[in-house]
């Protein structure tokens, strides 16, 4: 394939070939394009390769939720268990090894799309007997389900998996159904998003541990390259003091980002503002500092870390919904959000990040405790998007274990997405439990 070779693909919705053009050269250039001129054709390889008709068109993912047709031939949700390296603790919660749920989707054309609901206690709605349970429900209305657009499929899943007590496992199928559909076309899930890059630089997390294990970290994890430590905090205010304190030793030149998981008063939070800045220590986001109800509280915050003290604030659990969105613009309650799939699903999400965006407010993206599949899915978003400031998709580097076979390059903090289908990654479905 030239530099504009294009792709020929079968979509089921009219029996015809989709011809685009895939600019290679340039990872800023959009990948679809009106003009075919000097394209060749090449056949994606779980794609039928005789065809008679061709019908031309150019689309990105909102056009190829109206123009493919998805027709599902299986669906199945299993555990997908994995130890941690050590317990992951935050203000509200404290896990020992991740049981989150693995989606996989078979379309009729052979191509498969692999999905993740993660579970974290406290934080999703779901635990994992309840996250398979809605993960088989679904599964099986598309098993049953004749077929339809992309589009509407992804909308009666949301029938289906509703609102924030689902927000997990609707996540997980809808990642699963996009990229069986992005194998069925041939293309990266970075280049359906738009383009824009293909690799993203991500934070590492520090959970609640001791100063003497957080320097411990905070040293291996500069040697590994990291520049951004993110610092679990809100459930002790010295200890968190110590802790930071420590950091900064083991690591001078990192940046901050804390995350309090809801953990401190509006008071507390403002304090610790005060203690780094006698430290002389700017953190570049103070990440959910009050409960997420306490949206006084969280303006409140906002307010004097913004204006005593140049730091940005982040909403995450206060922001699970478009409604929550809104709020935190019309009353200027937070400088950013922080998008997790797992929170309000895919279409979600990328319902909140137009209007984020629209509003001049920040985007971080992050997850919960999640595999290869669930960060390879939003880190293909964020690398398409390219409209991220604060990248937190580290999860995966603190498991003992790497279930996912292929998908992304990983080079200490570096995530590098090729052009392989989809997301790139899959299991072995016989191996997980």
């Amino acid at each position: 394939m030239g530099p504009m070779g294009g792709f020929s693909v079968y979509s089921p919705s009219h029996s015809a070939l989709l011809c685009f053009s895939l600019h290679t050269q340039n990872p800023k250039t959009p990948i679809f394009s009106s003009s075919f001129k000097n394209s060749t054709t090449i056949t994606a390889s779980c794609v039928p390769s005789a065809m008679t008709e061709a019908t031309y068109t150019s689309f990105g993912f909102q056009n190829l939720k109206e123009t493919f047709t998805v027709d599902v031939q299986r669906a199945e949700g299993r555990p997908l268990n994995v130890p941690l390296i050590a317990p992951f603790t935050i203000a509200s919660s404290r896990l020992e090894k991740v049981e989150n749920v693995a989606i996989r989707v078979e379309l009729s054309n052979g191509c498969v799309g692999w999905g993740e609901a993660p579970v974290l206690p406290f934080v999703t709605a779901e635990d994992q007997p309840t996250a398979l349970a809605k993960a088989a429900e679904a599964c099986e209305f598309l098993r049953r389900s004749p077929g339809m657009t992309l589009g509407s499929v992804l909308n009666e899943i949301g029938a289906v998996l509703p609102g924030h007590e689902s927000a997990s496992v609707r996540a997980g199928v809808e990642m699963a159904l996009i990229d069986a559909v992005a194998n069925s076309i041939g293309i990266p899930l970075w280049r359906l998003f738009g383009g824009v890059l293909n690799t993203i630089t991500t934070d590492i997390t520090i959970p609640i541990v001791s100063s003497a294990i957080a320097a411990e970290l905070a040293s291996k994890y500069r040697k590994q390259g990291f520049k951004t430590l993110k610092l679990k905090v809100g459930k002790n205010l010295n200890a968190d003091i110590e802790v930071l304190q420590a950091i900064r030793a083991a690591h001078p030149d990192c940046s901050f980002i804390l995350d309090a998981n809801e953990g401190y008063t509006s008071k507390e939070a403002i304090q610790v503002l005060e203690k780094l800045n006698e430290m002389k220590v700017t953190p570049v986001l103070f990440e959910q500092p009050v409960h997420r109800d306490d949206w006084e509280g969280l303006g409140h915050v906002t307010h004097i870390a913004k204006d005593k003290y140049g730091v940005s604030v982040a909403a995450d659990e206060s922001c699970r919904s478009l409604a929550d969105v809104k709020k935190i613009v019309k009353g200027n309650l937070a400088d950013v959000i922080n998008i997790k799939l797992a929170k309000v699903g895919v279409l979600g999400a990328l319902e909140i990040i137009e209007v984020a965006r629209a509003s001049g407010l920040g985007l971080m993206i992050g997850g919960m405790v999640e595999t290869r599949l669930a960060m390879g899915f939003a880190g293909n978003l964020a690398a398409g998007l390219g409209c991220f400031k604060f990248i937190d998709l580290d999860t995966p580097l603190l498991l003992s274990e790497d279930p996912v076979l292929e998908g992304y390059e990983v080079s200490g903090p570096v995530y590098k997405f090729t052009n392989a289908r989809g997301h790139g990654g899959f299991l072995h479905w016989g191996n997980i439990a």
